[in-house]
């Protein structure tokens, strides 16, 4: 049994939800990524397949292993994963006593399964088995009981080491790459941070009564569908204030959500834009939050909002 690995694994963090302002612009330092070394427990896992289809294992004994390790399969020559990355991926959990099948995600299509490399998310094995990977590269990982952390709940018994099969595809970027596009009248200023955050200057004019869309950069990438889960940057600004109310930037991962679970406008300004580009949405109150508003963010409902959208990964 694996219960708190399954749950994580199946979930992964590519649902969505309605942006929630906050108002914090905390940040949160990713934690310093400890890679694995071999050993010759993952030495010894035969891993039959080909990279991007679910593989299937064979073991000589069953296994234990004191100490998490990871072996190459197959070398990638891509950029190496880090904690803190959003990655593509598709993963295959085993059992490593019987080398029977636990738990699989992201074979069925070709983007993979995108997962936030990040102890928040999941448990150290899972973590360790994701971080330290090039793309393009196929890695065994036999992780020990203890990484695995303890079992169902109210009881200290762990859960047994495993062996998870990674295939990792790419790594999503943390910023819009598309080509920069005319900038079209009536619509906010845009200026970029080096590191990509958005800073917003709101017009003196009455915003537009209509939901208007601006592309400021054009990716290359897959258009996004309706419904999709999408991965982000984003940041939120009050048109009335000219303040900041929510984002993404700063914050030390990406932001997933799903078409249909964010506000109307939100969703528009995506659905229909390729990966690695850049919106600006200018949105009216009954695209937004309505008359409900929200308080908690000063969002009054007459209150027009502005998203900054750096659109960059799509499942």
């Amino acid at each position: 049994m694996l219960p708190v690995i399954v749950v994580a694994l199946v979930a992964g963090c590519t649902g969505g939800s309605e942006p929630t302002p906050t108002g914090d612009d905390s940040t949160a330092a990713a934690a310093p990524t400890t890679c694995l070394e071999s050993g010759a427990e993952s030495d010894s896992v035969d891993v039959s397949g080909a990279f991007g289809e679910k593989p299937s294992i064979g073991l000589p004994a069953p296994l234990t292993a004191a100490e998490t390790q990871q072996t190459v399969v197959v070398p990638g020559d891509g950029p190496t994963t880090e904690v803190g990355d959003v990655v593509q991926v598709a993963i295959t959990v085993f059992d490593a006593e019987t080398g029977a099948e636990l738990s699989t995600a992201g074979y069925t299509g070709s983007a993979g399964e995108q997962l936030t490399i990040s102890g928040d998310f999941y448990v150290p094995g899972i973590e360790g088995a994701l971080s330290c990977a090039q793309a393009g590269s196929r890695t065994v990982t036999v992780a020990s009981a203890a990484d695995m952390q303890p079992g169902s709940p109210g009881t200290d018994a762990p859960n047994p080491a495993t062996v998870i099969v990674v295939d990792t595809f790419s790594i999503v970027p943390t910023r819009a790459t598309g080509a920069d596009q005319p900038v079209q009248s009536g619509f906010p200023e845009v200026e970029l941070a080096d590191d990509g955050r958005p800073t917003v200057t709101v017009p003196d004019d009455d915003p537009p009564a209509d939901l208007r869309i601006e592309v400021l950069k054009k990716g290359d990438g897959a258009v996004v569908p309706d419904p999709a889960n999408v991965t982000v940057q984003y940041q939120g600004t009050n048109w009335r204030t000219g303040e900041v109310f929510d984002e993404s930037w700063g914050k030390g991962t990406l932001t997933p959500f799903s078409t249909d679970q964010v506000v109307s406008g939100f969703a528009q300004a995506m659905i229909g834009q390729t990966v690695g580009s850049q919106v600006v949405v200018i949105v009216p109150p009954a695209d937004g939050y309505g008359e409900a508003g929200e308080a908690g963010a000063g969002i009054e409902p007459t209150d027009t909002l502005v998203f900054v959208i750096d659109i960059l990964a799509v499942a």
